[in-house]
């Protein structure tokens, strides 16, 4: 079909405040249009009474239903995207899965390959690319601006409690929403490895510290490895910080100086400390994603549409490609499988 004087035709799997996100950012582009949405719960349950398109109880349902669509948008809990990103590449759809991918290599692998058997798009959900530091520390690696990178930390310390971990929900599980690295954090592991790419010799303790009762994996870590083309590298989280977010940061040493980005959501250049190079001003980062009681990572969710229908379009590419998205999963189940040694062995 040629899709550069149409629109382009979505469906939204999953109606929770991610998958309404989707559909909002949706019906906001010019270019595209929301045409169903699919979610196990009603759409009064669920407050999308505002989206005026069918609303389906399983991806099956809308299949049968033989409404016209391009994309389907992939917003269930975690440990559902790598099956249904299956069955719809299956049925000739371009897909759009939010973090994670999938909750193991091989369930992306198995994602990959259906894509490519269909010759359709994955394009995976990793926002915080878009954010105007993020784009800039691209640019200042990219362009070697650090010379040799010797050391890179990334600290992410959020608060999510009960709150968060609401009983009978799927967050905390461990089939469907996998860990803490996977739904919290894998952002900004996401922006680490597009910086420097992969890593290996890792090493690490884990702890949970205040979530006994509400989850089945850890709240906290610290991680250490070193990356493959040089550098080492460390990862230091945690869920457990007291009634608020306090940080996610990157610090990065190289031979040629050093930069920090931090802030609550990595939104803020806090140190530009490069020999000979003025920082440029960057725009301002849109604020977190709002969930009430808590905050996320920061609102850019609007760039995944736009960049889905440009790479339709034959515009562009896309921004983090099913590759990539396997990657961070395959470096989260790599530091997990560090974790679960250490719990073998006690």
């Amino acid at each position: 079909m040629n899709v550069k004087n149409k629109k382009i035709k979505f469906v939204v799997v999953g109606a929770g405040h991610i998958g309404k996100r989707h559909g909002v950012m949706i019906q906001r582009n010019e270019e595209s249009e929301l045409m169903a949405m699919v979610d196990v719960f009603p759409k009064e349950k669920l407050n999308a009474e505002d989206f005026d398109v069918p609303f389906f109880t399983s991806i099956d349902d809308l299949l049968a239903a033989e409404i016209p669509f391009d994309v389907a948008c992939v917003c269930t809990p975690n440990g559902l995207h790598a099956a249904q990103s299956v069955q719809l590449l299956d049925a000739k759809k371009h897909v759009v899965c939010e973090k994670p991918m999938g909750l193991t290599k091989d369930n992306c692998e198995k994602v990959i390959f259906k894509s490519l058997q269909m010759s359709k798009h994955v394009f995976c959900v990793m926002q915080n690319r878009y954010s105007p530091p993020s784009e800039w520390i691209k640019s200042v690696i990219d362009d070697g601006l650090l010379g040799d990178i010797f050391m890179v930390q990334l600290n992410c310390y959020w608060n999510r409690d009960e709150r968060y971990y609401k009983k009978g929900s799927w967050k905390g599980t461990k089939d469907l929403d996998g860990g803490t690295l996977f739904t919290q954090f894998s952002h900004f592991i996401d922006i680490m490895y597009w910086l420097f790419g992969d890593i290996d010799n890792i090493k690490g303790r884990f702890a949970d510290f205040t979530h006994q009762d509400n989850t089945d994996f850890e709240d906290s870590g610290f991680v250490s490895f070193d990356f493959v083309n040089g550098g080492m590298g460390s990862i230091n989280y945690s869920t457990s910080v007291a009634n608020q977010n306090l940080e996610s940061s990157i610090t990065i040493i190289g031979k040629n100086g050093s930069i920090k980005i931090g802030g609550q959501y990595m939104n803020e250049v806090e140190v530009c400390n490069i020999a000979g190079y003025e920082m440029p001003k960057l725009a301002p980062t849109n604020p977190g994603n709002d969930y009430g009681a808590y905050k996320g990572s920061a609102a850019n969710h609007h760039y995944i549409i736009e960049n889905v229908v440009d790479t339709l379009k034959g515009r562009t590419t896309a921004t983090t490609n099913a590759l990539e998205g396997l990657k961070v999963v395959e470096i989260i189940e790599r530091i997990y499988k560090v974790r679960d040694e250490q719990v073998n062995l006690r």
